[in-house]
């Protein structure tokens, strides 16, 4: 479990940041299934989304990353664990990826990454604070 002290309080809040290397032309089919399908189940059970950016077009790859907030690890797990249990998203899911692999080119270039991060800086200290 990942966890700060700032003088005397203890934050267990951490981070999981999750980037995908796209076909630059399938990204606009890779946000339609993150904004219709993945995003509203995660959020369903809990998910936090601080944000999700994208960079430019680099030689027909682009990097899409997210950042989710949880309140502890033990908390991302049962979140992942209901996303994953949830049979009308699973179905979705497979059904958005048949649909996309009948299209010119994979959308994923590389498989997906993601790692876990702490904050270094108390919560109420950034933009972070505003909610809730």
């Amino acid at each position: 479990m990942a966890f700060i002290t700032f003088i005397g309080e203890v934050v267990h809040l951490i981070y999981r940041r999750k980037w995908y290397k796209i076909n630059a032309m399938r990204i606009d089919e890779f946000n339609q299934l993150f904004n219709e399908i993945l995003l509203p189940t995660q959020l369903k059970y809990g998910a936090r989304l601080v944000g999700r950016w994208m960079t430019q077009d680099n030689e027909g790859a682009m990097e899409v990353f997210a950042i989710w907030e949880y309140d502890s690890h033990e908390d991302y797990s049962r979140i992942e664990h209901q996303v994953r249990s949830d049979e009308t998203h699973v179905i979705r899911v497979k059904k958005q990826q048949e649909e996309l692999k009948k299209l010119e080119g994979s959308f994923l270039l590389e498989d997906p990454k993601e790692d876990f991060l702490s904050s270094t800086v108390a919560r109420d200290k950034t933009i972070l604070s505003a909610i809730n």
